[in-house]
């Protein structure tokens, strides 16, 4: 494999694993909660997350930890939540950058992968929690059914390992050492 200047001596790209389908963030906004996150034609992302992101959960509970700076869902995941009746559309979930070409379960902390400029590190899974009830499609009614539907597939926390900018149609790639 090729060696990659931006990763850092000794790292390879494997390219064409996946890509960016779109990038999702959310402002603060008083009186509304972080769900859903609305598509932007690129981003900005640094050590804090996506640049005009807020996610209350993680400012006030998790004191802005880094392992949690930007969250990624496979496309896959939404495509199979569509198909078992909820109408799921990206950024619905609370995720930051929706992806296609990498499976859910082929994600695992501590892997590295470059989404456009911005390198990450696969920190954790993301556990579903009741913010989830305040999809239209969900509400408390089905709120519960929902969050063990969501368990292990509601995407994959991330460290930004190095800053950049990340825009829909971007590689993602999976970095190997």
């Amino acid at each position: 494999m090729p060696h990659d200047p931006v990763a850092g001596p000794g790292v390879a790209t494997v390219a064409g694993t996946g890509r960016v389908v779109q990038v999702n963030r959310k402002s603060q906004t008083p009186g509304e909660h972080g769900l859903p996150k609305y598509p932007v034609t690129q981003a900005k992302v640094s050590a804090a997350g996506v640049d005009g992101d807020f996610n209350l959960y993680r400012h006030e509970e998790k004191r802005d930890d880094p392992d949690m700076a930007v969250l990624l869902l496979p496309m896959e995941v939404i495509e199979a939540l569509n198909r078992e009746g909820w109408p799921v559309r990206p950024g619905d979930l609370g995720e930051n950058l929706t992806t296609i070409g990498i499976a859910n379960d082929a994600f695992h902390p501590s892997q590295r992968l470059r989404a456009g400029t911005v390198l990450l590190q696969v920190s954790k899974a993301c556990d579903p929690c009741t913010n989830l009830y305040l999809l239209p499609y969900v509400g408390s009614e089905k709120g519960p059914q929902f969050v063990r539907t969501t368990l292990g597939r509601r995407g994959w926390y991330c460290r930004v390992l190095q800053e950049g900018t990340v825009r829909p149609n971007d590689p993602l790639d999976v970095v190997a050492e």
